[in-house]
């Protein structure tokens, strides 16, 4: 830059017609194009790079205008700031001030959009929106850009020791939505959701559930509650005990439909968009179950084995559950069955590990052991299957019989 700063003069501007560049010192110039027509430009280095920043037209603005606007350019070349960065932010901002502002809650039902297309089922899209809406309230009226951890707290506190899955699982859907706030340009810093180095201090760690940590009913005892579930024949009683003797999930029994079932092949197919693993499951069928199946069939109605009253539609997940708590079994879950099922195969039978986890649809091996082992032990699976109904039959003493889960 010349020393000499301030060397044009308003007097004499309007006589500055030669096309050209006409210094006013410390990087501002007047400039003249071949047409007379007149602008501002600051020229600086920013590194080894030449950079210009317009300042306006030579009508628009004033040379005091422009001194100012030159001044303040040497400004941030002295705080190590490049002015023509420094101005798109400026102006980013101003446009972003303009705009209406993004809430919390405008931002939550983008994401769970945006998701949609990643998750499995209706159920967990029900489940983001349920959680986000029910125990984030105070946060979706919240302009997206302004959420702190100060805010956050409030919400997950509450359930924190309540109930940890929840909050665990609330925390980390507040997370994904402000992420993706971040993404889209509407925040910037780290994330106030964020638990390691960040909520890791404020809140105690959460209790981690163990593998199998659904409550189980001991597998001895099953026999004799079967026995007494088959004393109604409400569709969702067969469709627990349907449930126990393929050792399957709640879901996938509630949403089976007629055209998953090969009755000659006694097999059922479960499809991959409603595994948990992702992966088409086919299960065994016993001589039991397929006398289930037979029976739903004579009452069929639609598409579904074990239809609720409302047609169409499935058994709700708490169906199952609600038979457990009339028949005041306590301690027990209807996802602990499967837990029965995997700890009768470990200690009662000889079948290989594999297999047992295959029955539950479980990963088995690392993925080199997986790319060698592409099947999926139907023969073996049948085999097990039929012990575990012919278990399950057996005669139970009158000591027994009357057990309840502890």
């Amino acid at each position: 830059m010349a020393r000499q700063i301030n060397k044009l003069e308003t007097r004499t501007l309007d006589k500055v017609m030669e096309p050209g560049r006409h210094s006013d010192g410390g990087g501002l110039y007047l400039i003249v194009d071949e047409s007379q027509a007149k602008r501002w430009m600051f020229m600086y280095r920013q590194g080894k790079r030449r950079r210009e920043m317009g300042l306006g037209g030579g009508i628009a603005v004033s040379l005091k205008e422009a001194r100012i606007m030159a001044d303040e350019a040497r400004r941030q070349l002295r705080q190590g700031l490049d002015p023509i960065t420094e101005r798109k932010r400026e102006r980013a901002e101003r446009k972003r001030a303009l705009e209406p502002k993004r809430t919390f809650g405008d931002m939550a039902l983008e994401t769970i959009n945006r998701l949609k297309t990643g998750f499995k089922n209706e159920k967990h899209i029900a489940q983001w929106e349920m959680t986000l809406r029910n125990y984030t309230k105070p946060l979706w009226p919240m302009d997206i850009s302004a959420i702190t951890t100060d805010d956050i707290l409030p919400v997950l506190k509450p359930l924190w020791d309540r109930a940890p899955e929840t909050a665990s699982r609330l925390r980390g859907r507040i997370e994904k939505v402000l992420d993706a706030a971040t993404a889209l340009g509407l925040r910037s810093g780290e994330n106030p959701a964020r638990w390691k180095g960040n909520l890791d201090h404020l809140l105690p760690p959460r209790q981690k559930l163990t593998r199998g940590h659904h409550a189980a009913m001991p597998y001895a005892e099953v026999p004799a509650f079967l026995k007494r579930l088959k004393k109604s024949d409400a569709i969702a009683n067969f469709a627990l005990e349907f449930l126990i003797l393929t050792a399957t999930r709640s879901n996938e029994v509630r949403e089976a439909k007629w055209e998953e079932v090969d009755m000659d092949s006694k097999v059922w197919t479960i499809p991959k968009a409603r595994m948990k693993a992702g992966r088409e499951h086919r299960v065994p069928l016993s001589d039991r179950a397929l006398a289930i199946l037979t029976q739903m069939k004579a009452i069929r109605s639609d598409d579904l084995i074990f239809p609720s009253a409302r047609r169409g539609k499935p058994l709700s997940d708490m169906t199952m559950t609600a038979i457990l708590r009339r028949m005041e079994i306590v301690n027990a879950t209807v996802h602990g069955f499967r837990s029965s099922f995997r700890d009768w195969a470990g200690e009662e039978t000889s079948f290989p590990r594999e297999v047992a986890e295959e029955a539950l649809a479980h990963t088995v091996g690392d993925m080199t052991e997986r790319a060698y082992r592409r099947g999926d032990a139907l023969k073996r699976r049948m085999e097990l299957m039929a012990a575990w109904e012919k278990y399950l039959a057996k005669k139970e003493d009158s000591q027994n019989e009357g057990v309840k889960a502890r």
